[in-house]
């Protein structure tokens, strides 16, 4: 049995290539559909039971996501704009915990989603490959990334929370 953990695998880097790079762009482009899609219907008890055993519930894993999302879109402005910058690290856990996530409705969260992928893709779709190759330094290890790579891991992270709630609903016949 996979782990729940991660129902499409862990996050694997590909190298870069055109092909990989329009598959990426496009699900970064679709995920706030998918997104919204996930949870289309799911009534507020559906909304607040976890994910999986141990996980966040559906509530707060919508409003991870564009908490994840929004923290990337700057990361890659920073790493397109800045040399080999340290990016800032967040508390995702806490954040999961704060007022907003507690009471604020997922769909404001899916709408902010829309609007910052509808930003983000056009903000790095024409990127040149040496962009793709500019890199920033994660604070917590001083692993340093590319944004080509961080591309491809918040592509898969869209996918892997969607993920979560497809499998979510099938276990429980949503």
């Amino acid at each position: 049995m996979p782990d729940p953990r991660y129902p499409i695998g862990k996050y694997q880097a590909e190298p870069y290539s055109e092909d990989q790079k329009k598959v990426w762009l496009n699900e970064l482009r679709k995920l706030p559909t998918e997104l919204e899609y996930a949870v289309q219907n799911l009534d507020t008890a559906q909304l607040q039971s976890p994910y999986r055993d141990g996980g966040w519930t559906i509530h707060q894993l919508v409003h991870h996501v564009a908490d994840s999302h929004m923290n990337a879109y700057v990361r890659i402005k920073l790493g397109i704009t800045e040399n080999n910058p340290t990016i800032k690290s967040y508390e995702e856990k806490l954040w999961a915990e704060l007022p907003d996530v507690q009471h604020i409705p997922v769909n404001v969260s899916v709408t902010l989603l829309h609007a910052l992928h509808a930003r983000w893709y056009e903000a790095i779709k024409n990127l040149s490959e040496l962009q793709w190759n500019r890199t920033v330094i994660y604070p917590s290890n001083q692993k340093e990334v590319t944004i080509w790579w961080l591309l491809g891991l918040y592509a898969w992270h869209g996918r892997h929370h969607v993920a979560h709630i497809l499998t979510f609903r099938e276990k429980n016949g949503f």
